[in-house]
């Protein structure tokens, strides 16, 4: 479990990635709310915990914001106990709210428990194959961690490839079921598209390790094996 923390405790900060290491969760802590959505959009986490209390902008305008672009789960915090500001927070989308003081366990068990809830979200927003991550919340893709550099027709085409990954998929069903895409009639386009996307990829064609050319029909997402 990857955790983006926004909170300017630090104090509080460093207790909870220690005890939640502890568990295999890796947490990157923030202070800053803009430091906060910025790591959301380069590195998007499995769930975020956020303080409503922040400097410059509090934790409600900040869970608006991330709401405006991502689903992913969100638990708030709060100094303050008021009915009213859990209302708020889970109108503006959040998906959990914690008052403070607690006990790092009780936020354990409720990481646990809204993720558990979401996992048929998370599986749909984002798929890991191999070292191959596509997201399609932020409509971005990493490989071995590192962020790939897609057009949005090349990220189209990669989020198709992987979804339906295992099947042999026809020229005229990726240019028929492929959104946003201006293709030309009776040309290769399709083909060019893949040579792109197989470029970035790092994938030999010869021997490939994510796309397969299926010859006289189309291609097939292996997804890192070349079954």
């Amino acid at each position: 479990m990857r955790v983006l923390l926004i909170d300017d405790d630090e104090k509080l900060n460093a207790l909870l990635v220690e005890y939640l290491g502890r568990f295999n969760v890796g947490v990157r802590a923030v202070v800053h709310p803009d430091e906060g959505l910025h790591a959301l959009r380069v590195d998007p986490p499995d769930i975020v915990i956020l303080d409503v209390m922040l400097p410059d902008m509090d934790g409600f305008a900040v869970c608006r914001k991330v709401r405006e672009s991502s689903r992913v789960p969100i638990i708030m915090l709060t100094a303050r106990g008021d009915v009213a500001d859990r209302i708020v927070g889970l109108e503006l989308g959040a998906d959990d709210y914690l008052p403070k003081p607690f006990e790092p366990r009780e936020l354990l068990a409720r990481m646990q428990a809204v993720l558990r809830r979401g996992a048929t979200v998370v599986s749909e927003e984002r798929i890991r194959v191999g070292p191959l991550e596509v997201n399609w919340t932020t409509s971005s893709a990493r490989l071995n961690g590192q962020l790939l550099s897609l057009t949005p027709a090349e990220f189209e085409l990669l989020g198709m490839l992987v979804r339906n990954r295992g099947r042999v998929l026809s020229r005229d069903r990726i240019m028929d079921q492929t959104r946003g895409i201006d293709w030309e009639a009776y040309d290769r386009s399709v083909d060019v598209l893949v040579s792109r996307l197989r470029q970035k990829l790092g994938d030999d064609p010869r021997q490939p390790t994510f796309i397969r050319t299926m010859r006289g029909i189309g291609y097939r997402f292996i997804g890192g094996s070349d079954e």
